[in-house]
């Protein structure tokens, strides 16, 4: 094994910057990519969510980082400082971020990388002190320790690529799975296209779509737009009730034990993400745990902005043990809505717009459980309710499998990856 600092094994490392946000010029039109820290950590960047002008890249000292730039992320005081990416498509980046163009005729960027991510704890720690964030001359001069032969490192990373790749490949799945869900809620309870036997006058699996093929539309005054004939409205508190979360001390959580649904299980588009996942080691009754099916909404956010409150996931039955809920989120139940349908309601931007509004505190904010019970809604026959559920159930099985898989291939990385990056492990 060599070890060389990354200044020796690159072509340039840099940050780069802002341009200025009071001159529209620098952000109007902008079709550059312009990266932030809070992106980086997953294995590869292809888009960023902010592009800049032409005329920013030319009137400002900024950069463009090319293909298969490492990006390290040099501020943050929570998990963000020392993440790392790859970025896989030409993009310039703020400040912030510290942009690795590696000399490939030295180093597989792949290999760096890897080497990169089992080194997260002591890239944060050069900046321990007073000093918070990360410089770029501290990236530069960080030492780095890889195989002599290009090729041993090439060897390296493909093992651990390929396990990422079914991982990727896992999640891409999932999404379409989740998309299918939600193309499905949009067909049958927004556009009102469900399928429906006009003979028998009632919903049916193989009929047509209700509203092209004709079905007659009412207007609705509570609801103030037109659903279709037979259909009627309700309030959600008459068809719902609630399971609030436990308390818990800090000492509660360790890293092993009964899986516990928080906050940060929660995505902002409402999925849930495995890896927020805590465990409980306190006190708690039986009549605490939920299974696989329910449905659970987050009713306290951090962000001030709402992004989180009131988002809903049905739990999968991807944990061994029946899980519990901390108190910033609160199961719900109904004998009329299903979970599956309740989820996608409760994560429409509609929804979500107008439950926001019943969150409030200074530091916190906590979700006022009669905002979900005022929703004024739809309510669609028993019938058709029930045939989307099993649809969806369906689709939440075979999400759960992918699930169970990605956690253990990204076992195995985890596990394999330090003992491919000090030798312990060789790849013939």
């Amino acid at each position: 094994m060599l070890s060389k600092p990354i200044s020796k094994v690159s072509k340039r490392v840099s940050s780069g910057l802002t341009p200025l946000r009071s001159n529209p010029d620098f952000w109007k039109n902008g079709t550059i990519p312009w990266l932030k820290t809070e992106q980086l950590g997953e294995k590869y960047i292809y888009e960023t969510s902010e592009k800049i002008s032409a005329q920013a890249l030319r009137k400002t000292s900024i950069k463009v980082c090319p293909e298969n730039t490492l990006s390290i992320a040099m501020y943050g005081e929570g998990k963000t400082r020392g993440n790392v990416s790859i970025i896989k498509s030409e993009m310039t980046t703020n400040q912030a971020c510290c942009n690795v163009e590696l000399d490939p005729e030295l180093v597989d960027y792949e290999y760096v990388y890897y080497f990169l991510k089992t080194q997260y704890d002591q890239l944060r720690n050069l900046s321990s002190g007073v000093r918070k964030n990360l410089n770029s001359n501290d990236i530069k001069n960080f030492v780095i320790r890889l195989p002599k032969e290009l090729s041993e490192q090439k060897k390296i990373a493909a093992v651990l690529s390929a396990l990422d790749a079914k991982i990727a490949c896992n999640n891409r799945i999932n999404a379409e799975l989740e998309a299918m869900a939600k193309t499905l809620y949009d067909y049958w309870f927004v556009q009102f296209d469900f399928p429906y036997d006009f003979a028998q006058g009632r919903p049916d699996p193989n009929g047509k779509p209700y509203r092209t093929a004709g079905g007659k539309m009412v207007c609705n005054p509570t609801l103030k737009r037109e659903i279709p004939e037979g259909w009627t409205d309700c309030e959600l508190g008459d068809h719902l009730t609630f399971k609030r979360g436990i308390s818990y001390k800090s000492s509660d959580i360790q890293a092993t034990g009964i899986p516990f649904i928080n906050l940060n299980s929660f995505s902002l588009s409402g999925e849930f993400k495995h890896g927020g996942t805590k465990f409980y080691n306190g006190n708690y009754n039986q009549n605490a745990l939920l299974k696989a099916g329910d449905l659970v909404i987050a009713i306290t956010d951090v962000t001030r902005n709402a992004d989180i409150i009131g988002k809903a996931f049905v739990l999968t039955d991807i944990f061994d043990q029946q899980p519990l809920i901390s108190c910033d989120v609160a199961a719900i139940f109904s004998k009329t809505f299903g979970s599956f349908y309740l989820e996608r309601l409760f994560n429409s931007s509609t929804y979500h717009s107008y439950i926001k509004h019943f969150a409030s505190g200074t530091l916190v904010l906590h979700l006022d459980l009669n905002g979900v019970n005022w929703f004024k809604s739809v309510l669609p026959p028993p019938e058709l309710l029930e045939q989307y559920e099993l649809l969806c159930f369906s689709l939440l099985k075979r999400r759960s499998l992918t699930l169970k898989e990605n956690i253990q291939l990204k076992t195995l990385r985890d596990w394999l990856l330090p003992m491919l990056m000090n030798g312990q492990v060789t790849v013939t």
